[in-house]
Protein backbone atom coordinates (compact mmCIF):
# COMPACT_ATOMS: atom_id res chain seq x y z
CA UNK A 1 0.00 0.00 0.00
CA UNK A 2 2.98 2.22 -0.55
CA UNK A 3 1.25 4.03 -3.95
CA UNK A 4 -1.17 6.43 -3.76
CA UNK A 5 -2.95 4.62 -6.59
CA UNK A 6 -3.75 1.68 -4.14
CA UNK A 7 -4.74 3.26 -0.88
CA UNK A 8 -7.45 5.40 -3.43
CA UNK A 9 -8.67 1.84 -4.31
CA UNK A 10 -8.67 0.56 -0.77
CA UNK A 11 -9.92 3.51 0.14
CA UNK A 12 -12.90 3.02 -2.43
CA UNK A 13 -13.37 -0.57 -1.88
CA UNK A 14 -13.10 -0.64 1.86
CA UNK A 15 -16.14 1.11 2.86
CA UNK A 16 -18.45 -1.38 0.27
CA UNK A 17 -16.28 -4.59 1.63
CA UNK A 18 -17.73 -3.58 5.06
CA UNK A 19 -20.98 -2.39 4.35
CA UNK A 20 -22.07 -5.00 2.09
CA UNK A 21 -22.27 -7.84 3.49
CA UNK A 22 -24.16 -6.31 6.03
CA UNK A 23 -26.48 -5.02 3.93
CA UNK A 24 -26.63 -8.69 1.77
CA UNK A 25 -27.73 -10.30 5.29
CA UNK A 26 -30.40 -8.00 6.47
CA UNK A 27 -31.91 -7.71 2.34
CA UNK A 28 -32.28 -11.99 2.54
CA UNK A 29 -33.39 -11.58 6.05
CA UNK A 30 -36.17 -9.03 5.56
CA UNK A 31 -36.74 -10.67 1.66
CA UNK A 32 -37.37 -13.90 3.28
CA UNK A 33 -39.00 -13.17 5.99
CA UNK A 34 -41.05 -10.32 5.37
CA UNK A 35 -41.65 -10.62 1.65
CA UNK A 36 -40.99 -14.24 0.67
CA UNK A 37 -43.11 -16.01 3.50
CA UNK A 38 -46.08 -13.60 3.67
CA UNK A 39 -46.38 -13.83 -0.07
CA UNK A 40 -46.50 -17.84 0.21
CA UNK A 41 -49.18 -17.16 3.10
CA UNK A 42 -51.02 -14.44 0.86
CA UNK A 43 -51.40 -17.61 -1.46
CA UNK A 44 -51.91 -20.38 0.82
CA UNK A 45 -55.16 -18.30 2.05
CA UNK A 46 -56.40 -17.25 -1.48
CA UNK A 47 -56.60 -21.69 -2.09
CA UNK A 48 -57.53 -22.01 1.65
CA UNK A 49 -60.74 -19.95 0.47
CA UNK A 50 -61.41 -21.70 -2.74
CA UNK A 51 -61.46 -24.56 -1.32
CA UNK A 52 -64.08 -23.74 1.77
CA UNK A 53 -65.98 -22.17 -0.82
CA UNK A 54 -66.37 -25.15 -2.97
CA UNK A 55 -66.74 -27.84 0.38
CA UNK A 56 -69.40 -25.93 1.78
CA UNK A 57 -71.82 -27.14 -0.86
CA UNK A 58 -70.75 -31.07 -0.54
CA UNK A 59 -72.20 -31.59 3.27
CA UNK A 60 -71.60 -34.85 2.83
CA UNK A 61 -67.83 -34.63 2.83
CA UNK A 62 -68.27 -34.08 6.57
CA UNK A 63 -69.66 -37.10 7.82
CA UNK A 64 -68.00 -39.65 5.34
CA UNK A 65 -64.48 -39.74 4.90
CA UNK A 66 -63.99 -41.61 2.33
CA UNK A 67 -65.91 -38.96 0.53
CA UNK A 68 -63.46 -36.18 2.02
CA UNK A 69 -60.39 -38.07 0.55
CA UNK A 70 -61.98 -38.11 -2.88
CA UNK A 71 -63.12 -34.60 -3.00
CA UNK A 72 -59.29 -33.60 -2.00
CA UNK A 73 -58.23 -36.07 -4.94
CA UNK A 74 -60.49 -34.20 -7.34
CA UNK A 75 -59.67 -30.29 -6.03
CA UNK A 76 -55.84 -31.40 -6.12
CA UNK A 77 -54.45 -28.59 -5.06
CA UNK A 78 -51.31 -29.11 -6.58
CA UNK A 79 -48.93 -26.03 -5.29
CA UNK A 80 -49.88 -26.92 -1.98
CA UNK A 81 -48.07 -29.61 -0.33
CA UNK A 82 -50.49 -30.33 2.52
CA UNK A 83 -54.29 -30.29 2.88
CA UNK A 84 -56.22 -32.07 5.15
CA UNK A 85 -60.39 -31.42 5.94
CA UNK A 86 -61.61 -31.32 9.43
CA UNK A 87 -64.64 -32.70 11.07
CA UNK A 88 -66.11 -29.92 13.88
CA UNK A 89 -64.49 -31.79 16.33
CA UNK A 90 -61.24 -31.51 14.91
CA UNK A 91 -60.25 -34.75 13.88
CA UNK A 92 -58.73 -35.27 10.33
CA UNK A 93 -61.09 -37.12 7.84
CA UNK A 94 -59.27 -36.37 4.76
CA UNK A 95 -55.24 -35.57 3.86
CA UNK A 96 -53.66 -34.87 0.68
CA UNK A 97 -51.09 -36.88 2.17
CA UNK A 98 -52.96 -39.69 3.16
CA UNK A 99 -49.77 -41.73 4.42
CA UNK A 100 -49.38 -39.44 7.34
CA UNK A 101 -52.48 -38.03 8.61
CA UNK A 102 -51.24 -38.31 12.70
CA UNK A 103 -48.28 -35.38 11.56
CA UNK A 104 -51.66 -33.22 10.61
CA UNK A 105 -52.57 -33.40 14.16
CA UNK A 106 -49.01 -32.95 15.80
CA UNK A 107 -48.25 -29.94 13.55
CA UNK A 108 -51.65 -28.35 14.61
CA UNK A 109 -52.07 -24.84 16.47
CA UNK A 110 -54.96 -26.16 18.91
CA UNK A 111 -55.64 -22.25 19.50
CA UNK A 112 -55.98 -21.13 16.21
CA UNK A 113 -58.06 -24.76 15.64
CA UNK A 114 -60.09 -23.77 18.25
CA UNK A 115 -60.94 -20.66 16.89
CA UNK A 116 -61.64 -21.71 13.42
CA UNK A 117 -64.18 -24.67 14.96
CA UNK A 118 -66.23 -21.76 16.75
CA UNK A 119 -66.56 -19.90 13.51
CA UNK A 120 -65.39 -16.92 15.36
CA UNK A 121 -62.71 -16.19 12.46
CA UNK A 122 -62.75 -17.37 9.05
CA UNK A 123 -59.65 -17.08 7.81
CA UNK A 124 -56.22 -17.81 10.40
CA UNK A 125 -52.46 -17.77 9.19
CA UNK A 126 -49.77 -19.01 11.58
CA UNK A 127 -46.50 -19.89 11.70
CA UNK A 128 -45.46 -23.23 14.61
CA UNK A 129 -42.40 -24.35 15.51
CA UNK A 130 -42.23 -28.40 15.06
CA UNK A 131 -39.53 -30.29 16.17
CA UNK A 132 -38.17 -31.19 12.48
CA UNK A 133 -38.93 -27.23 11.02
CA UNK A 134 -40.65 -23.92 10.83
CA UNK A 135 -44.16 -24.86 8.98
CA UNK A 136 -46.61 -22.05 7.99
CA UNK A 137 -50.90 -23.52 8.06
CA UNK A 138 -53.60 -21.36 7.05
CA UNK A 139 -57.04 -22.40 8.95
CA UNK A 140 -59.83 -21.60 7.07
CA UNK A 141 -63.77 -22.45 8.61
CA UNK A 142 -66.16 -24.33 6.20
CA UNK A 143 -69.66 -22.30 7.23
CA UNK A 144 -73.23 -24.32 6.58
CA UNK A 145 -76.63 -22.88 5.24
CA UNK A 146 -77.48 -21.85 8.87
CA UNK A 147 -74.14 -20.61 9.72
CA UNK A 148 -72.84 -23.87 11.60
CA UNK A 149 -69.92 -25.01 11.71
CA UNK A 150 -69.25 -27.81 9.19
CA UNK A 151 -65.45 -28.35 9.47
CA UNK A 152 -62.05 -26.78 8.77
CA UNK A 153 -59.90 -26.31 5.83
CA UNK A 154 -56.49 -26.74 7.10
CA UNK A 155 -53.41 -25.87 4.68
CA UNK A 156 -49.73 -26.10 5.53
CA UNK A 157 -46.16 -26.11 4.24
CA UNK A 158 -42.71 -26.42 5.65
CA UNK A 159 -40.48 -23.89 5.40
CA UNK A 160 -37.79 -26.17 4.56
CA UNK A 161 -39.86 -26.77 1.25
CA UNK A 162 -39.31 -23.01 0.63
CA UNK A 163 -35.63 -23.43 0.07
CA UNK A 164 -35.21 -23.68 -3.71
CA UNK A 165 -36.86 -20.02 -3.23
CA UNK A 166 -34.84 -18.74 -0.83
CA UNK A 167 -31.94 -19.99 -2.20
CA UNK A 168 -32.40 -18.81 -5.85
CA UNK A 169 -33.23 -15.10 -3.87
CA UNK A 170 -29.77 -15.76 -2.26
CA UNK A 171 -28.08 -16.09 -5.32
CA UNK A 172 -29.75 -13.58 -6.78
CA UNK A 173 -28.79 -11.13 -4.17
CA UNK A 174 -25.18 -12.16 -3.92
CA UNK A 175 -24.96 -11.44 -7.40
CA UNK A 176 -26.01 -7.82 -7.47
CA UNK A 177 -23.84 -7.04 -4.49
CA UNK A 178 -20.69 -8.88 -6.36
CA UNK A 179 -21.33 -6.97 -8.84
CA UNK A 180 -21.66 -3.81 -6.87
CA UNK A 181 -18.46 -4.39 -5.38
CA UNK A 182 -16.74 -5.39 -8.82
CA UNK A 183 -18.13 -1.94 -10.05
CA UNK A 184 -17.07 -0.23 -6.98
CA UNK A 185 -13.26 -1.51 -7.39
CA UNK A 186 -13.57 -0.50 -10.76
CA UNK A 187 -14.53 3.40 -10.23
CA UNK A 188 -12.00 3.02 -7.54
CA UNK A 189 -9.33 2.21 -10.07
CA UNK A 190 -11.12 4.73 -12.95
CA UNK A 191 -10.83 7.52 -9.76
CA UNK A 192 -7.35 6.50 -8.62
CA UNK A 193 -5.61 6.30 -11.88
CA UNK A 194 -7.05 9.44 -12.97
CA UNK A 195 -5.45 10.96 -9.82
CA UNK A 196 -2.65 9.39 -9.87
CA UNK A 197 -1.50 10.06 -13.74
CA UNK A 198 -1.62 14.30 -13.18
CA UNK A 199 0.45 13.72 -9.89
CA UNK A 200 2.66 11.30 -12.11
CA UNK A 201 3.19 13.90 -14.84
CA UNK A 202 3.81 16.68 -12.24
CA UNK A 203 6.54 14.65 -10.12
CA UNK A 204 8.63 13.70 -13.56
CA UNK A 205 8.28 17.53 -14.73
CA UNK A 206 9.34 18.79 -11.28
CA UNK A 207 12.43 16.20 -11.29
CA UNK A 208 13.29 16.94 -15.08
CA UNK A 209 13.59 20.38 -14.18
CA UNK A 210 15.15 19.09 -11.13
CA UNK A 211 17.59 17.39 -13.66
CA UNK A 212 18.22 20.18 -16.16
CA UNK A 213 15.43 18.83 -18.37
CA UNK A 214 13.14 21.17 -20.49
CA UNK A 215 10.96 23.86 -19.06
CA UNK A 216 7.64 22.98 -20.14
CA UNK A 217 4.00 23.91 -18.96
CA UNK A 218 1.35 20.78 -18.71
CA UNK A 219 -2.33 20.50 -19.58
CA UNK A 220 -4.49 21.42 -16.57
CA UNK A 221 -6.84 18.55 -16.21
CA UNK A 222 -8.41 16.33 -13.56
CA UNK A 223 -9.98 17.74 -10.32
CA UNK A 224 -9.67 21.64 -9.03
CA UNK A 225 -7.20 20.54 -6.40
CA UNK A 226 -5.01 18.79 -9.48
CA UNK A 227 -6.10 21.78 -11.45
CA UNK A 228 -4.47 24.11 -8.51
CA UNK A 229 -1.24 21.94 -8.37
CA UNK A 230 -0.71 22.43 -12.17
CA UNK A 231 -1.18 26.14 -12.31
CA UNK A 232 1.50 25.88 -9.72
CA UNK A 233 3.34 24.41 -11.62
CA UNK A 234 2.90 26.28 -14.85
CA UNK A 235 3.18 29.65 -12.95
CA UNK A 236 6.72 28.06 -11.77
CA UNK A 237 7.96 27.55 -14.61
CA UNK A 238 7.14 30.75 -15.87
CA UNK A 239 8.94 32.37 -13.51
CA UNK A 240 11.85 30.35 -13.96
CA UNK A 241 12.10 31.44 -17.66
CA UNK A 242 11.72 35.00 -16.90
CA UNK A 243 14.16 34.46 -14.58
CA UNK A 244 16.42 32.54 -17.04
CA UNK A 245 16.04 35.54 -19.45
CA UNK A 246 16.73 37.85 -16.92
CA UNK A 247 19.75 36.54 -16.17
CA UNK A 248 20.86 36.24 -19.79
CA UNK A 249 19.27 40.64 -20.04
CA UNK A 250 21.52 40.92 -17.11
CA UNK A 251 24.64 39.59 -18.27
CA UNK A 252 23.74 41.50 -21.94
CA UNK A 253 23.11 44.72 -20.22
CA UNK A 254 26.27 44.29 -17.98
CA UNK A 255 28.84 44.04 -20.98
CA UNK A 256 27.30 47.16 -22.35
CA UNK A 257 27.07 49.23 -19.09
CA UNK A 258 30.63 48.37 -18.88
CA UNK A 259 31.96 48.11 -22.19
CA UNK A 260 30.88 51.87 -22.95
CA UNK A 261 33.02 53.07 -20.27
CA UNK A 262 35.92 50.74 -19.95
CA UNK A 263 36.78 50.99 -24.03
CA UNK A 264 36.79 55.06 -23.38
CA UNK A 265 39.45 54.42 -20.34
CA UNK A 266 40.99 52.10 -22.31
CA UNK A 267 41.10 54.66 -25.52
CA UNK A 268 42.41 57.65 -23.05
CA UNK A 269 44.68 55.06 -21.85
CA UNK A 270 46.29 54.28 -24.95
CA UNK A 271 46.62 57.71 -25.96
CA UNK A 272 48.41 59.00 -23.04
CA UNK A 273 50.81 56.34 -23.65
CA UNK A 274 51.40 57.06 -26.98
CA UNK A 275 52.42 60.50 -25.93
CA UNK A 276 49.94 61.76 -25.43
CA UNK A 277 51.18 63.31 -21.78
CA UNK A 278 53.42 65.48 -23.48
CA UNK A 279 50.96 67.87 -24.18
CA UNK A 280 49.71 69.34 -20.87
CA UNK A 281 46.46 70.65 -22.57
CA UNK A 282 45.40 67.11 -24.62
CA UNK A 283 46.69 65.44 -20.94
CA UNK A 284 44.23 67.29 -18.76
CA UNK A 285 41.11 66.84 -21.41
CA UNK A 286 41.85 63.29 -21.30
CA UNK A 287 42.20 62.94 -17.99
CA UNK A 288 39.38 64.59 -16.68
CA UNK A 289 37.10 62.74 -19.56
CA UNK A 290 38.53 59.50 -18.24
CA UNK A 291 37.28 60.11 -14.20
CA UNK A 292 33.76 61.20 -15.90
CA UNK A 293 33.81 57.67 -16.94
CA UNK A 294 34.77 56.31 -13.50
CA UNK A 295 32.52 58.62 -12.17
CA UNK A 296 29.46 56.86 -15.08
CA UNK A 297 30.50 53.26 -13.39
CA UNK A 298 29.81 53.78 -10.06
CA UNK A 299 25.57 54.08 -10.25
CA UNK A 300 26.59 50.78 -11.97
CA UNK A 301 28.47 49.42 -8.78
CA UNK A 302 26.22 50.80 -6.59
CA UNK A 303 23.25 49.31 -8.30
CA UNK A 304 25.00 45.73 -7.66
CA UNK A 305 25.78 46.45 -4.16
CA UNK A 306 21.96 47.42 -3.33
CA UNK A 307 21.35 43.90 -5.34
CA UNK A 308 24.02 42.34 -3.17
CA UNK A 309 22.32 43.26 -0.25
CA UNK A 310 18.82 42.95 -1.48
CA UNK A 311 19.52 39.24 -1.74
CA UNK A 312 21.67 38.62 1.29
CA UNK A 313 19.26 40.80 3.39
CA UNK A 314 21.95 43.19 4.54
CA UNK A 315 20.18 46.27 3.48
CA UNK A 316 21.95 49.12 6.17
CA UNK A 317 20.25 52.00 6.66
CA UNK A 318 22.15 55.05 8.42
CA UNK A 319 18.99 56.63 9.96
CA UNK A 320 19.20 60.40 11.23
CA UNK A 321 16.67 62.98 12.09
CA UNK A 322 15.77 64.79 8.49
CA UNK A 323 13.08 67.63 7.67
CA UNK A 324 10.95 65.84 4.91
CA UNK A 325 9.53 68.86 3.71
CA UNK A 326 13.38 71.02 3.14
CA UNK A 327 15.07 66.93 2.23
CA UNK A 328 12.09 66.94 -0.50
CA UNK A 329 12.85 70.53 -2.42
CA UNK A 330 16.54 69.87 -1.88
CA UNK A 331 16.12 66.22 -3.74
CA UNK A 332 13.56 66.94 -6.37
CA UNK A 333 14.97 69.99 -7.61
CA UNK A 334 17.54 68.52 -10.34
CA UNK A 335 15.05 66.10 -11.39
CA UNK A 336 12.70 69.56 -12.22
CA UNK A 337 15.43 70.57 -14.54
CA UNK A 338 15.35 67.46 -16.04
CA UNK A 339 11.70 67.19 -16.94
CA UNK A 340 11.67 71.14 -17.83
CA UNK A 341 14.63 70.51 -20.13
CA UNK A 342 12.37 67.22 -21.96
CA UNK A 343 9.51 69.74 -22.13
CA UNK A 344 7.69 68.36 -19.65
CA UNK A 345 5.48 70.20 -17.00
CA UNK A 346 6.81 70.21 -13.24
CA UNK A 347 4.54 70.41 -10.21
CA UNK A 348 5.04 70.08 -7.11
CA UNK A 349 3.44 69.78 -3.91
CA UNK A 350 4.20 69.69 -0.84
CA UNK A 351 1.93 70.07 3.05
CA UNK A 352 2.45 72.93 5.32
CA UNK A 353 2.61 70.53 8.16
CA UNK A 354 5.12 67.90 6.85
CA UNK A 355 7.25 66.09 9.77
CA UNK A 356 10.33 65.47 10.34
CA UNK A 357 11.57 61.42 10.44
CA UNK A 358 14.43 59.43 11.56
CA UNK A 359 15.00 57.97 8.24
CA UNK A 360 18.44 56.88 5.78
CA UNK A 361 17.69 60.22 3.90
CA UNK A 362 20.42 59.13 0.72
CA UNK A 363 18.59 55.99 0.66
CA UNK A 364 15.17 57.82 0.19
CA UNK A 365 16.73 59.84 -2.26
CA UNK A 366 17.97 57.06 -4.31
CA UNK A 367 13.83 55.72 -4.28
CA UNK A 368 12.72 59.37 -5.33
CA UNK A 369 15.60 59.34 -7.84
CA UNK A 370 14.49 55.69 -9.46
CA UNK A 371 10.52 56.99 -9.72
CA UNK A 372 11.41 60.41 -10.93
CA UNK A 373 14.01 58.99 -13.36
CA UNK A 374 11.34 56.53 -14.76
CA UNK A 375 8.43 59.05 -15.09
CA UNK A 376 10.52 61.38 -16.97
CA UNK A 377 11.67 58.52 -19.33
CA UNK A 378 7.91 56.96 -20.56
CA UNK A 379 6.71 60.37 -20.46
CA UNK A 380 6.76 61.89 -23.68
CA UNK A 381 3.97 65.18 -22.78
CA UNK A 382 2.33 66.15 -20.14
CA UNK A 383 3.36 66.39 -16.32
CA UNK A 384 5.56 65.13 -14.39
CA UNK A 385 4.20 65.83 -10.40
CA UNK A 386 5.45 65.28 -6.42
CA UNK A 387 2.86 65.37 -4.21
CA UNK A 388 3.83 64.94 0.08
CA UNK A 389 0.90 65.41 2.41
CA UNK A 390 0.33 63.46 5.91
CA UNK A 391 -2.42 60.47 5.97
CA UNK A 392 -3.39 59.73 8.93
CA UNK A 393 -0.18 57.96 10.95
CA UNK A 394 1.94 57.91 7.79
CA UNK A 395 3.59 60.25 5.11
CA UNK A 396 2.64 59.64 1.60
CA UNK A 397 4.89 60.89 -1.40
CA UNK A 398 3.16 60.24 -4.49
CA UNK A 399 5.06 60.71 -7.97
CA UNK A 400 3.10 60.64 -10.88
CA UNK A 401 2.89 60.94 -14.61
CA UNK A 402 0.95 61.04 -17.68
CA UNK A 403 2.98 58.54 -19.87
CA UNK A 404 2.55 55.18 -21.15
CA UNK A 405 1.20 53.61 -17.80
CA UNK A 406 1.58 49.55 -16.86
CA UNK A 407 -0.79 47.01 -17.46
CA UNK A 408 -2.89 46.01 -15.08
CA UNK A 409 -1.21 42.50 -15.66
CA UNK A 410 2.70 43.86 -14.95
CA UNK A 411 1.87 45.75 -12.01
CA UNK A 412 2.60 42.63 -9.66
CA UNK A 413 5.87 41.89 -11.60
CA UNK A 414 7.53 45.36 -11.68
CA UNK A 415 8.96 45.01 -8.73
CA UNK A 416 10.40 41.96 -9.53
CA UNK A 417 14.23 41.71 -9.36
CA UNK A 418 15.51 42.22 -13.68
CA UNK A 419 11.49 42.61 -14.99
CA UNK A 420 11.33 44.81 -17.59
CA UNK A 421 8.10 45.47 -19.26
CA UNK A 422 7.11 44.43 -22.82
CA UNK A 423 6.67 47.91 -23.98
CA UNK A 424 10.37 48.88 -22.72
CA UNK A 425 11.26 47.90 -26.09
CA UNK A 426 11.67 51.66 -26.80
CA UNK A 427 13.68 51.78 -23.72
CA UNK A 428 16.05 48.89 -23.66
CA UNK A 429 18.53 51.04 -20.71
CA UNK A 430 19.00 49.99 -17.54
CA UNK A 431 18.78 46.55 -15.76
CA UNK A 432 15.30 45.99 -14.44
CA UNK A 433 16.69 46.55 -10.56
CA UNK A 434 15.48 50.40 -9.74
CA UNK A 435 11.89 49.52 -8.61
CA UNK A 436 12.90 46.15 -7.00
CA UNK A 437 15.81 47.74 -5.07
CA UNK A 438 13.64 50.66 -3.90
CA UNK A 439 10.71 48.67 -2.83
CA UNK A 440 13.08 47.14 -0.49
CA UNK A 441 14.87 50.09 0.85
CA UNK A 442 11.49 51.44 1.47
CA UNK A 443 10.66 48.28 3.62
CA UNK A 444 13.40 48.51 4.79
CA UNK A 445 12.06 51.90 6.40
CA UNK A 446 8.97 50.14 7.52
CA UNK A 447 6.80 51.52 4.63
CA UNK A 448 5.59 50.29 1.37
CA UNK A 449 5.79 51.28 -1.99
CA UNK A 450 2.30 51.51 -3.75
CA UNK A 451 1.26 51.59 -7.94
CA UNK A 452 -1.88 52.86 -9.57
CA UNK A 453 -1.72 52.80 -13.19
CA UNK A 454 -3.16 52.20 -16.77
CA UNK A 455 -1.81 52.06 -20.34
CA UNK A 456 -1.58 55.21 -21.92
CA UNK A 457 -2.93 57.18 -18.83
CA UNK A 458 0.39 57.44 -16.79
CA UNK A 459 1.17 56.01 -13.25
CA UNK A 460 1.26 56.96 -9.98
CA UNK A 461 3.97 55.53 -7.14
CA UNK A 462 3.05 55.95 -3.72
CA UNK A 463 5.83 55.83 -0.96
CA UNK A 464 4.71 55.49 2.37
CA UNK A 465 6.60 55.75 5.81
CA UNK A 466 5.24 55.57 9.22
CA UNK A 467 5.65 58.65 10.95
CA UNK A 468 6.86 56.83 13.99
CA UNK A 469 9.77 55.00 12.01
Amino acid sequence: MRTLRSQLILSHVLPILLIVPLVGVALVYILETQILLSSVSEEMMQQGLLAAGVASDQPVIWSDAGEAQRFLAVLSLRSVPRMALLDPSGNVLACSDPGDPRQVSQLMDLARLASALNGQEQVQIGYVQSVHAQVVQVLVPVMGPNQQVLGVVHLSQRVTDLQGQFSRLRYMIAGVLGGELLLGVLIGLVLALNLARPLQRVTGAICGVANGGRWEALPERGPEEIRMLLRAFNTLIERLRLLEESRKQLLANLVHELGRPLGALQSGLQALLSGADKDPGLRQELLEGMDGQVGRLRPLLDTLADLHGQVLGTLELNRHDVDAGEWLRRTVGPWRQAAEDKGLKWQLTLADDLPVLKVDADRLAQVLGNLLSNAIKYTQEGTVSVDARVQGEELAIAVADTGIGIDASEQAQIFEPFYRSRRDKRFPQGMGLGLSIARDLVVAHGGRLDVDSALDQGSRFTLWLPLDA
